[in-house]
């Protein structure tokens, strides 16, 4: 069953797009994150929290529309945001007790603490705390609220090792007991350690990213000894144009199509590839990146780079001898381009 139903909603900032209309679907026992920028994150989370109009699209939790039963909804949905606080004064107890009353929530305080690691800091103040423990604590928070749909804007940024742990466990229990799960991040590397659904979401769409683990690829070897020698005549090799560049992340392999790459970049034998700003590590050498590559307009502008070109906005002479080039993203990513590429690329621009 869904819990969550966004459905074509879009949002404008004055005459620039954040995002566009873009649907999606959470259910009962999923996780899903959205991997985003910070503005659209924001923007995002602030239709949610009902802090800006949606003037296109809906939301909708458990068929309850924010625009139409404002009340209804914030009864089934739980925020965390980076900027949340809880009351410096009062101990971890105490601000959970007072959150046990305020939402009439039965969930014992005793295990909300084990949860969230916090049993032999219970009568510690807030301020007293470190940042990672204050995490914690918001998350218990949360846990009292015991909303169907758990919203989680960047909830392992800064945090210590056990802090995350905690956070993955809490998400692994949510999702057996039924729960929906959305967290919004600007990290790939943490949004695939919550889960395998992960959308990209920007100003070019809504995406699902192809997502493979290494136990995924299916063993199609036969043992020769069930293979009759007919059957061994009638197999043949059939070759395969693989589409798509794979890009290892912890023990995820990440598919990627070759228009979302923005540039590569050789750094100590490393091949380095960079997508909206973030560097993935890449298992293949630069030559055969280039070799994959090229049919899908990439260009080694430099023994160091192979670059996009339907990224490229500008093409810079500095002096006789240097030359950059401009790619069109917001921060004006410059790529040197070597000399005798120069001409190669005129070449293939069809300038003199």
């Amino acid at each position: 069953m869904s819990i969550l139903e966004i459905k074509d909603l879009e949002k404008h900032d004055e005459h620039m797009m954040v995002f566009p209309a873009f649907s999606l679907e959470v259910s009962e026992y999923e996780v899903v994150a959205i991997h985003t920028s910070m503005n659209a994150r924001t923007m995002l989370l602030k239709q949610f929290m009902g802090e800006i109009p949606i003037s296109n699209g809906e939301i909708l939790v458990n068929k309850k529309n924010i625009k139409l039963a404002k009340r209804e909804f914030f009864s089934e949905v739980g925020f965390f945001c980076l900027d949340d606080k809880l009351y410096e004064r009062l101990s971890v107890k105490d601000n959970l007790s007072f959150f046990q009353r305020l939402y009439g929530s039965e969930l014992s305080i005793e295990e909300v603490l084990r949860i969230v690691q916090l049993e032999t800091k219970r009568n510690i103040r807030m301020s007293k705390l470190s940042s990672s423990e204050i995490r914690r604590a918001l998350f218990g928070r949360l846990l009292i609220q015991n909303p169907a749909l758990f919203i989680f804007e960047e909830p392992d940024q800064n945090i210590d090792l056990e802090t995350k742990r905690v956070f993955l466990k809490m998400v692994w229990e949510l999702k057996q007991k039924g729960k929906a799960v959305l967290v919004l991040t600007s990290n790939m590397e943490s949004a695939l350690s919550f889960t395998n659904q992960v959308y990209r979401l920007d100003d070019t769409g809504f995406h699902a990213l192809d997502i493979k683990t290494e136990d995924d690829a299916p063993n199609e070897e036969m043992p020769r000894s069930q293979v009759s020698e007919n059957e061994a005549e009638e197999i043949t090799i059939q070759p395969v144009q693989f589409e798509k560049i794979p890009i290892k992340v912890n023990d995820k392999i990440v598919l990627f199509d070759p228009p979302e790459i923005d540039y590569i970049e050789s750094s100590e034998g490393q091949s380095n590839i960079y997508i909206k700003g973030e560097m993935y590590k890449s298992v293949f050498t630069m030559t055969k990146l280039e070799n994959r590559l090229q049919p899908y307009g990439f260009f080694r502008c430099h023994r160091s780079y192979i670059v996009n070109l339907q990224k490229v906005r500008e093409v810079v002479t500095w002096t006789r001898n240097s030359f950059t080039l401009v790619l069109g993203d917001a921060k004006k990513t410059s790529i040197p381009l070597s000399k005798t590429k120069m001409a190669e690329l005129k070449a293939m621009l069809g300038l003199k």
